[in-house]
This record gives structure tokens, sequence and C-alpha cells, in this order.
């Protein structure tokens, strides 16, 4: 059975048409619960598990648990450290294609995601979810110690800190150690500073003759 738009070819007819919908955009699977539509009833089950929580793909390593096996797969790389998505304008590798697309914008500049009620711009769809916080207020990040609430993850980390005491950032230079990267990159310039330029007052004055 042969797709008569393009060189794809099936065993069985079924197939054949579900292909037929990727040229027409046939999408006849609708979910009972939201207005996701399919254009196949195992994209429509995979959809399904959004709604029911099922996650029947399990992490034979750790306690990991994946709605769907590509998801597993991506994630099992986490820890064979296997990264076959390798960017062609630098060095960067990745596990998942997903984000070899996100990392490759920061080469084009490309910024896609708008946000609905200002003019601001995202490359990546969680970089644009935390900018819709600000307009929002939503802080859903809370501390267990304290009522330091948060809109974004790594700013809580860091926060925990001043619990913990934790300083994972430290200077290659001496031993001043943070536990905010940000103050360390404030530290390392203190490394830097230049000693000042020698004066070059007087270099240039004519030499003085005595008039007799």
């Amino acid at each position: 059975f042969e797709c008569s738009d393009c060189n794809y070819a099936a065993a069985r007819k079924v197939h054949l048409i579900e292909h037929m919908r990727t040229h027409t955009a046939e999408k006849p699977f609708g979910c009972p619960e939201c207005h996701f539509n399919a254009a196949n009833t195992s994209n429509l089950n995979r959809h399904m598990r959004t709604h029911s929580g099922d996650k029947p793909y399990e992490c034979s390593v750790c306690n990991y648990k994946s709605a769907r096996k590509s998801t597993l797969n991506d994630h099992l790389r986490t820890h064979t450290g296997y990264k076959p998505h390798t960017c062609p304008d630098c060095t960067y590798k990745t596990t998942q294609k997903k984000h070899l697309i996100d990392h490759k914008r920061t080469h084009t500049g490309e910024k896609p995601f708008e946000c609905p009620k200002c003019n601001f711009k995202a490359a990546t769809v969680s970089n644009l979810k935390q900018h819709i916080q600000t307009h929002t207020g939503d802080k859903p990040f809370a501390c267990s110690d304290c009522n330091y609430t948060a809109a974004r993850r790594k700013h809580l980390i860091d926060h925990i800190r001043t619990h913990t005491g934790e300083k994972p950032f430290g200077c290659s230079e001496c031993n001043y150690r943070s536990g905010h990267k940000g103050n360390l990159n404030v530290h390392k310039r203190t490394h830097k500073v230049e000693s000042p330029k020698p004066s070059l007052v007087g270099q240039f004055l004519p030499s003085q003759t005595n008039n007799k």
C-alpha cells in the first residue's frame, strides 16, 4: 500500500490510512475530557494518560515513571550519559532532541514564544512560563522551613541554602565559597581588578636649559 503524495509504503492498509492524515491534517479521534484531537488511536491513548495520571513505563535504575516510552528512553540517557543530539555550531550535546532545538535558538536569536499580555518573547516555552508569572504573581515554589515562596524553582534552591548553610560555589583563586552563583561571579571580579597604570605626567615635558 503506497502513498500517492510521498514515497511512504505500508504492509497494511490501516497504516496507510493513518499516514494519509499527515498530509490531510485530519484528526478524527477526539478526547472526551478536553478539546484534544488525534490522528490515530495510539496518540489519543497517550494523551488520555495526561488525564488519568497513568505512567506505565518505569525506569529500571531509579523510581522514575513516564506516560510515554519515548520520554522514558530520554530519561535513561541521564543514567548512561549518552548524548546523541549534537549542535553543529558548537560543542553542545544533549540527551533530548527538544533541548537541542531550544539550544539552537541561542545561535539564531529566534524567539517564537510570545507573551499574550506584553511584547515579551522567549526562545523556550519554559522561559515564557516563567515570564508570565511576573504578570500573575504566581509563586508555586514554597520553602518548607519558612514562608518564602518563589516563582522559579532555582530561586527556591538558592534560598534553601540559607537554611542549610551549603555553599557549593567555590572560587578557583582563593578559599571563598558562596551559596549563590551570582555572588561568586561578583567575588571573582575582586581578583580581576587591574593595578593603576603609572602616571604619564611629566614624561613629555620639554627639557629645561639654562639661559645665561
